[in-house]
């Protein structure tokens, strides 16, 4: 599941009004802030818990580095 050589491309895709605050809270400490911003983040089991908190609201793609 976890490679040192692949990163993630996470993609804010839908707006956070309606989500509840711990799902906002979890898409500031991923970084997005705004709606269709992208952030790379390392593939570990930290990212991937907080991706699957919020998979609704986000795109996730596999990067090679």
């Amino acid at each position: 599941m976890s490679n040192n050589n692949k990163t993630l491309r996470i993609t804010m895709t839908k707006s956070p009004i309606t989500a509840q605050w711990r799902q906002k809270r979890t898409l500031t400490a991923l970084g997005l802030r705004k709606m269709h911003q992208t952030v790379e983040k390392p593939d570990n089991l930290a990212v991937r818990g907080m991706i699957h908190k919020v998979e609704h609201l986000v795109t996730v793609e596999e990067v090679e580095k």
